[in-house]
């Protein structure tokens, strides 16, 4: 029983997969929005080393849905019955639905990284992605498809070019970031991430005012890098609000419930700050 919602033989089950998966808030935020829509439903969290593994819990228990996250994100692909086209595009899965048997794999980071950033127009801006990852891909994908003018930025040439060529556009090296002028720049690694707070992906020297700082990160939800935009003047944005923005896109994939996005972000902010 959790605050008073009882489990049974109906209760369906749902998960995060990753390595490590102890930090995510994940679990306390859809268990809250099922408890909220009266949803016999429990979600839970597995560390695991092999995505295989993960993929046969799915199968075994018949877990209904799934968030995937670091680093399985590309991975999963090669073990799902079906990819959705967006998902296909990006090159990495973070949501699987279970439905009769058939696992399909979405990607809903892209949705929540560009959802934060609509406020400000995205099209013709200049934007620098730092990372190469699966979140960094997404947000790429998200960011061409609104019309901005990418560039990837990244410690590893190997990786970055490799991201950059995908989307035809710029690359840089973080070395060369200070050379540049972005309207904005986004935070798509785990650098500034607990427990290590104290680093930034970007010197200081980096930012100016006017500029749109975005941090994936949401713990802690004020990152260094947001701390010293802020003081800058830069505007900034949080990884809350893209963490939120996608939990509640694959909210809606497993239940077809558009669920209340500031109960989601209160209840994350609640846990943050215990």
């Amino acid at each position: 029983m959790i605050n008073n919602f009882t489990f049974n033989a109906q209760t369906d089950l749902y998960c995060i997969f990753g390595n490590p998966v102890i930090q995510s808030k994940s679990p306390v935020m859809h268990n809250t929005v099922f408890m909220q829509n009266r949803i016999n439903a429990v979600y839970l969290a597995f560390n695991i080393d092999h995505i295989e593994t993960g993929v046969k819990i799915i199968r075994e228990l018949g877990i209904k849905g799934a968030s995937i996250t670091i680093p399985f994100k590309k991975k999963i692909i090669e073990h799902l019955d079906i990819i959705d086209d967006n998902a296909e595009k990006i090159g990495a899965v973070n949501t699987i639905v279970n439905k009769n048997g058939k696992l399909k794999g979405y990607n809903t980071d892209w949705y929540g990284g560009i959802k934060p950033l609509e406020q400000y127009s995205i099209k013709d801006k200049k934007i620098g992605i730092i990372g190469a990852g699966g979140a960094a891909h997404a947000l790429a994908f998200g960011i061409k498809k609104s019309g901005g003018n990418l560039s990837i930025i990244n410690r590893s040439n190997k990786n970055g070019e490799k991201l950059a060529e995908k989307y035809d556009c710029t690359f840089l090296n973080l070395t060369e970031l200070k050379n540049k002028t972005f309207d904005i720049i986004i935070n798509a690694t785990p650098v500034g991430m607990t427990p290590g707070i104290e680093n930034s992906p970007v010197k200081k020297e980096c930012l100016h005012p006017g500029m749109i700082i975005m941090d994936i990160v949401y713990n802690p939800i004020e990152t260094k890098l947001i701390r010293q935009a802020r003081k800058i003047g830069c505007t900034t944005i949080d990884g809350l609000s893209m963490f939120v923005s996608q939990g509640a896109e694959q909210f809606k994939l497993w239940t077809g419930i558009n669920p209340s996005i500031k109960l989601m972000k209160n209840t994350v902010i609640k846990e943050l700050l215990k």
